[in-house]
């Protein structure tokens, strides 16, 4: 976890070959807690929740689109109704490889 985080900030040799190199400079987190209590886990929900809201304001996006949700609702129930052949190819590939496991 410690190196990963070391190699997003410094990255590495630019004589690397192309698929391997990496640029660093790269923000990341690293988070400390002593123990998984509901509190702890309430907290990183929340501070996922402030970063996704940021992300939003700085993009100028609504990050909590509930029409988006909505929709996605509508399209999951239409799905479990429809034949894969009735989507887009990628959806159907999807949705072929989803039923497959089920």
């Amino acid at each position: 976890m410690l190196a990963q985080a070391e190699a997003f900030m410094l990255g590495s040799n630019k004589d690397e070959q192309s698929y391997r190199y990496c640029p660093g400079n790269k923000p990341s987190n690293t988070l400390l807690i002593d123990d998984l209590t509901p509190k702890n886990i309430g907290a990183l929900i929340a501070l996922y929740e402030h970063k996704v809201f940021v992300q939003g304001v700085i993009w100028n996006i609504n990050s909590f689109d509930q029409w988006g949700v909505q929709l996605g609702k509508k399209l999951a129930v239409e799905m479990t109704r429809t034949k894969e052949t009735e989507h887009d190819p990628s959806t159907a590939a999807l949705l072929s490889m989803v039923r497959a496991k089920i």
